[in-house]
Protein backbone atom coordinates (compact mmCIF):
# COMPACT_ATOMS: atom_id res chain seq x y z
CA UNK A 1 0.00 0.00 0.00
CA UNK A 2 1.52 3.22 -1.11
CA UNK A 3 1.89 5.95 1.74
CA UNK A 4 -0.31 9.10 2.13
CA UNK A 5 2.73 11.41 1.13
CA UNK A 6 5.69 10.15 -0.37
CA UNK A 7 8.30 13.15 -1.00
CA UNK A 8 11.50 12.35 -2.39
CA UNK A 9 14.63 14.66 -3.28
CA UNK A 10 12.40 17.77 -3.68
CA UNK A 11 14.65 20.67 -4.50
CA UNK A 12 13.37 24.32 -5.50
CA UNK A 13 14.99 27.41 -6.67
CA UNK A 14 13.81 30.46 -7.63
CA UNK A 15 16.83 32.93 -9.42
CA UNK A 16 19.35 32.46 -6.73
CA UNK A 17 16.91 31.50 -3.63
CA UNK A 18 17.09 27.69 -3.06
CA UNK A 19 14.34 27.48 -1.19
CA UNK A 20 14.21 23.17 -0.60
CA UNK A 21 17.28 21.37 -0.68
CA UNK A 22 16.74 18.04 -1.35
CA UNK A 23 13.58 17.27 0.94
CA UNK A 24 12.60 13.53 1.72
CA UNK A 25 9.36 12.75 3.82
CA UNK A 26 7.07 10.19 4.07
CA UNK A 27 3.77 10.02 5.62
CA UNK A 28 1.96 7.35 5.75
CA UNK A 29 -1.74 6.49 5.80
CA UNK A 30 -3.72 7.64 9.08
CA UNK A 31 -0.96 9.90 10.39
CA UNK A 32 -1.49 13.30 11.84
CA UNK A 33 1.65 14.52 11.17
CA UNK A 34 3.34 18.21 11.98
CA UNK A 35 5.02 20.37 9.83
CA UNK A 36 6.97 23.02 11.61
CA UNK A 37 9.16 25.76 10.97
CA UNK A 38 9.61 29.93 11.22
CA UNK A 39 8.70 32.22 8.38
CA UNK A 40 11.17 31.22 5.66
CA UNK A 41 11.36 27.69 6.35
CA UNK A 42 10.23 26.61 2.87
CA UNK A 43 6.81 24.95 4.43
CA UNK A 44 4.67 26.89 2.33
CA UNK A 45 6.73 26.35 -1.22
CA UNK A 46 6.84 22.47 0.09
CA UNK A 47 2.76 22.80 0.20
CA UNK A 48 2.08 24.52 -2.80
CA UNK A 49 3.97 21.92 -4.86
CA UNK A 50 2.69 19.21 -2.98
CA UNK A 51 -1.11 21.07 -4.22
CA UNK A 52 0.04 21.25 -7.90
CA UNK A 53 0.56 24.96 -7.66
CA UNK A 54 4.11 24.64 -8.88
CA UNK A 55 6.53 22.46 -10.56
CA UNK A 56 9.82 21.29 -8.04
CA UNK A 57 13.51 22.14 -9.89
CA UNK A 58 14.07 18.18 -9.24
CA UNK A 59 12.74 15.28 -7.39
CA UNK A 60 9.03 13.85 -6.95
CA UNK A 61 6.08 14.07 -4.63
CA UNK A 62 3.03 11.57 -4.84
CA UNK A 63 -0.56 11.56 -2.64
CA UNK A 64 -0.79 7.59 -2.42
CA UNK A 65 0.81 6.99 -4.93
CA UNK A 66 -0.06 9.63 -7.74
CA UNK A 67 2.80 11.84 -9.01
CA UNK A 68 1.51 15.31 -8.55
CA UNK A 69 2.90 16.70 -11.75
CA UNK A 70 2.32 13.93 -14.17
CA UNK A 71 -0.68 12.50 -12.28
CA UNK A 72 -2.02 15.90 -11.12
CA UNK A 73 -5.66 15.05 -11.84
CA UNK A 74 -6.21 12.22 -9.58
CA UNK A 75 -3.40 13.27 -7.04
CA UNK A 76 -5.81 16.27 -6.45
CA UNK A 77 -8.62 14.57 -6.24
CA UNK A 78 -6.74 12.99 -2.98
CA UNK A 79 -5.90 16.11 -1.40
CA UNK A 80 -7.80 18.70 0.42
CA UNK A 81 -6.33 21.84 0.97
CA UNK A 82 -7.22 24.60 3.88
CA UNK A 83 -4.74 27.87 2.40
CA UNK A 84 -3.67 30.34 5.07
CA UNK A 85 -5.47 33.22 2.79
CA UNK A 86 -9.52 34.23 2.96
CA UNK A 87 -10.13 33.47 -0.63
CA UNK A 88 -13.59 32.44 -1.48
CA UNK A 89 -16.35 33.26 -4.14
CA UNK A 90 -18.64 35.85 -3.25
CA UNK A 91 -21.44 34.62 -5.69
CA UNK A 92 -22.80 31.88 -3.91
CA UNK A 93 -24.11 30.52 -0.29
CA UNK A 94 -22.45 28.55 1.78
CA UNK A 95 -23.68 24.87 0.72
CA UNK A 96 -23.95 26.09 -2.53
CA UNK A 97 -20.04 26.92 -2.50
CA UNK A 98 -19.56 23.30 -0.85
CA UNK A 99 -21.69 21.10 -3.66
CA UNK A 100 -19.43 23.46 -6.42
CA UNK A 101 -16.26 22.37 -5.04
CA UNK A 102 -17.54 19.18 -4.66
CA UNK A 103 -18.51 18.98 -7.96
CA UNK A 104 -14.72 20.02 -8.97
CA UNK A 105 -13.83 16.62 -8.08
CA UNK A 106 -16.27 14.54 -9.76
CA UNK A 107 -18.46 14.34 -6.61
CA UNK A 108 -22.39 14.75 -7.46
CA UNK A 109 -26.41 15.01 -5.42
CA UNK A 110 -24.58 11.26 -3.29
CA UNK A 111 -21.47 13.85 -1.55
CA UNK A 112 -24.82 15.98 -0.26
CA UNK A 113 -24.43 13.94 3.39
CA UNK A 114 -21.00 14.28 3.48
CA UNK A 115 -21.06 18.22 2.58
CA UNK A 116 -24.63 17.75 5.63
CA UNK A 117 -21.99 16.52 7.30
CA UNK A 118 -19.23 19.02 7.12
CA UNK A 119 -21.32 21.74 7.83
CA UNK A 120 -22.32 20.48 11.29
CA UNK A 121 -19.21 19.54 12.00
CA UNK A 122 -17.45 22.89 11.99
CA UNK A 123 -20.59 24.86 13.28
CA UNK A 124 -21.90 26.17 9.91
CA UNK A 125 -25.73 23.70 9.35
CA UNK A 126 -27.58 27.35 10.27
CA UNK A 127 -25.27 29.46 7.94
CA UNK A 128 -25.82 27.37 4.70
CA UNK A 129 -27.91 29.63 3.00
CA UNK A 130 -25.81 32.36 3.26
CA UNK A 131 -23.85 34.06 1.16
CA UNK A 132 -20.70 33.98 1.80
CA UNK A 133 -20.13 38.25 1.31
CA UNK A 134 -22.17 38.06 4.61
CA UNK A 135 -20.25 36.09 6.60
CA UNK A 136 -18.02 37.25 9.54
CA UNK A 137 -14.46 36.47 9.24
CA UNK A 138 -14.44 33.80 11.74
CA UNK A 139 -17.96 32.23 9.68
CA UNK A 140 -15.10 32.72 6.57
CA UNK A 141 -12.71 31.09 7.60
CA UNK A 142 -14.72 27.54 8.91
CA UNK A 143 -16.42 28.18 5.50
CA UNK A 144 -12.96 27.65 3.60
CA UNK A 145 -12.28 24.56 5.81
CA UNK A 146 -15.66 23.11 4.88
CA UNK A 147 -14.57 24.05 1.14
CA UNK A 148 -11.40 21.71 1.43
CA UNK A 149 -13.17 19.05 2.91
CA UNK A 150 -16.06 18.99 0.63
CA UNK A 151 -15.01 16.03 -1.82
CA UNK A 152 -14.39 13.95 1.43
CA UNK A 153 -10.49 14.10 0.36
CA UNK A 154 -8.06 11.35 2.18
CA UNK A 155 -5.30 13.56 2.80
CA UNK A 156 -6.11 16.85 4.52
CA UNK A 157 -3.12 19.79 4.81
CA UNK A 158 -4.47 22.86 6.73
CA UNK A 159 -2.15 25.20 6.49
CA UNK A 160 -2.67 27.18 9.74
CA UNK A 161 -5.84 26.78 9.92
CA UNK A 162 -6.35 28.37 13.21
CA UNK A 163 -4.41 31.70 12.63
CA UNK A 164 -6.50 34.88 13.95
CA UNK A 165 -9.49 32.66 14.87
CA UNK A 166 -11.15 32.51 18.19
CA UNK A 167 -11.41 30.10 20.78
CA UNK A 168 -14.88 28.50 19.89
CA UNK A 169 -13.79 28.04 16.24
CA UNK A 170 -10.50 26.32 17.25
CA UNK A 171 -11.80 23.99 20.09
CA UNK A 172 -14.60 22.95 17.37
CA UNK A 173 -12.07 22.22 14.34
CA UNK A 174 -9.71 20.40 16.54
CA UNK A 175 -12.91 18.23 17.54
CA UNK A 176 -14.04 17.32 13.87
CA UNK A 177 -10.32 16.87 12.85
CA UNK A 178 -9.45 14.28 15.09
CA UNK A 179 -12.69 12.80 14.27
CA UNK A 180 -11.60 12.59 10.86
CA UNK A 181 -8.22 11.48 11.69
CA UNK A 182 -9.84 8.97 13.75
CA UNK A 183 -11.75 7.54 10.71
CA UNK A 184 -8.90 7.04 8.53
CA UNK A 185 -8.06 10.69 7.06
CA UNK A 186 -4.42 11.65 6.99
CA UNK A 187 -3.91 15.11 8.27
CA UNK A 188 -0.69 17.16 7.62
CA UNK A 189 -0.55 20.68 9.66
CA UNK A 190 1.35 24.11 9.44
CA UNK A 191 1.30 25.98 12.38
CA UNK A 192 2.85 28.62 15.06
CA UNK A 193 0.52 27.62 17.39
CA UNK A 194 2.74 24.88 18.91
CA UNK A 195 0.69 23.49 21.93
CA UNK A 196 -1.38 22.57 19.35
CA UNK A 197 0.80 20.35 17.64
CA UNK A 198 2.26 18.80 20.77
CA UNK A 199 -1.48 17.67 21.74
CA UNK A 200 -2.65 16.58 18.58
CA UNK A 201 0.25 15.38 16.28
CA UNK A 202 1.44 12.01 16.69
CA UNK A 203 5.07 13.32 14.38
CA UNK A 204 6.34 16.23 13.67
CA UNK A 205 8.81 17.32 11.28
CA UNK A 206 11.01 20.34 11.18
CA UNK A 207 12.26 22.50 9.04
CA UNK A 208 14.74 25.50 8.58
CA UNK A 209 15.51 26.96 5.43
CA UNK A 210 14.99 24.47 3.31
CA UNK A 211 15.52 21.81 5.08
CA UNK A 212 14.30 19.19 7.18
CA UNK A 213 16.22 19.25 10.25
CA UNK A 214 14.59 16.68 13.20
CA UNK A 215 12.02 14.14 11.79
CA UNK A 216 10.55 11.80 14.90
CA UNK A 217 7.34 10.84 16.84
CA UNK A 218 6.36 13.67 19.33
CA UNK A 219 7.07 11.93 21.98
CA UNK A 220 10.84 10.96 20.89
CA UNK A 221 11.71 14.81 20.34
CA UNK A 222 10.37 15.53 23.70
CA UNK A 223 12.63 12.71 25.48
CA UNK A 224 15.86 13.77 23.53
CA UNK A 225 14.73 17.13 25.29
CA UNK A 226 14.02 15.98 29.16
CA UNK A 227 14.30 18.51 31.61
CA UNK A 228 12.67 21.92 32.55
CA UNK A 229 12.45 25.05 30.95
CA UNK A 230 13.39 28.31 33.49
CA UNK A 231 11.77 31.85 31.61
CA UNK A 232 12.72 34.92 33.36
CA UNK A 233 11.56 38.33 32.32
CA UNK A 234 14.69 40.71 33.68
CA UNK A 235 14.21 43.40 30.97
CA UNK A 236 17.31 44.57 28.83
CA UNK A 237 20.19 43.53 30.67
CA UNK A 238 23.66 41.48 30.22
CA UNK A 239 23.70 37.82 31.78
CA UNK A 240 26.55 37.22 33.90
CA UNK A 241 29.03 34.53 31.90
CA UNK A 242 28.34 32.03 33.95
CA UNK A 243 24.91 31.37 32.41
CA UNK A 244 24.62 32.53 29.38
CA UNK A 245 25.22 28.99 28.24
CA UNK A 246 22.28 27.89 29.79
CA UNK A 247 20.17 30.81 27.76
CA UNK A 248 18.05 28.74 24.93
CA UNK A 249 16.42 31.87 23.91
CA UNK A 250 15.96 35.80 24.80
CA UNK A 251 13.15 37.86 23.31
CA UNK A 252 12.65 41.31 24.41
CA UNK A 253 14.15 40.92 28.07
CA UNK A 254 12.37 37.31 28.92
CA UNK A 255 15.26 34.52 28.52
CA UNK A 256 14.64 31.14 28.89
CA UNK A 257 16.85 28.51 30.13
CA UNK A 258 17.43 25.20 29.71
CA UNK A 259 18.06 22.84 32.93
CA UNK A 260 18.92 19.76 33.65
CA UNK A 261 18.20 19.70 37.32
CA UNK A 262 16.49 21.72 40.17
CA UNK A 263 19.74 22.15 41.25
CA UNK A 264 20.30 24.67 38.40
CA UNK A 265 17.29 26.96 39.39
CA UNK A 266 19.27 28.08 42.49
CA UNK A 267 22.60 28.51 40.68
CA UNK A 268 20.73 30.56 37.98
CA UNK A 269 19.00 32.82 40.72
CA UNK A 270 21.82 33.18 42.77
CA UNK A 271 24.23 34.65 39.48
CA UNK A 272 21.20 36.72 39.40
CA UNK A 273 21.46 38.46 42.78
CA UNK A 274 25.11 38.56 42.90
CA UNK A 275 24.85 40.44 39.87
CA UNK A 276 21.82 42.85 40.79
CA UNK A 277 20.21 41.58 38.46
CA UNK A 278 15.82 41.88 39.48
CA UNK A 279 13.93 38.88 38.30
CA UNK A 280 10.55 40.91 37.69
CA UNK A 281 8.68 37.58 36.87
CA UNK A 282 9.23 33.62 36.99
CA UNK A 283 7.82 30.47 35.41
CA UNK A 284 9.11 26.95 35.58
CA UNK A 285 7.78 24.39 33.34
CA UNK A 286 8.65 20.58 31.88
CA UNK A 287 10.32 21.08 28.13
CA UNK A 288 7.49 21.24 25.87
CA UNK A 289 7.51 20.92 21.66
CA UNK A 290 8.35 24.89 22.01
CA UNK A 291 11.90 24.18 23.75
CA UNK A 292 12.32 21.94 21.05
CA UNK A 293 11.49 24.33 18.05
CA UNK A 294 13.86 26.71 19.64
CA UNK A 295 16.54 24.53 19.86
CA UNK A 296 16.71 23.40 16.72
CA UNK A 297 15.38 26.36 14.69
CA UNK A 298 16.42 29.23 16.76
CA UNK A 299 13.33 31.53 15.93
CA UNK A 300 9.88 31.18 15.96
CA UNK A 301 9.34 33.96 13.33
Amino acid sequence: MNPAIKISGIHKSFGNLHALKGIDLTIERGEFFALLGPNGAGKSTLISILAGLMKPSSGDIAVMGFDVVNQYQKARQLLGIVPQELVFDPFFNVREMLRFQAGYFGRGPENDAWVDEVLEGLGLADKAKTNMRALSGGMKRRALIAQALAHKPPVIVLDEPTAGVDVELRQMLWEFIKKLNRDGHTIILTTHYLEEAETLCSRVGLMKQGEIVALDSTQNLLNKFAGKSLRLTLGDVSLPSNIQALVRNQDRGIFTFALTDMAQIEFVLSALRNANIKVIDMQLNEADLEDVFLSLVGSHD
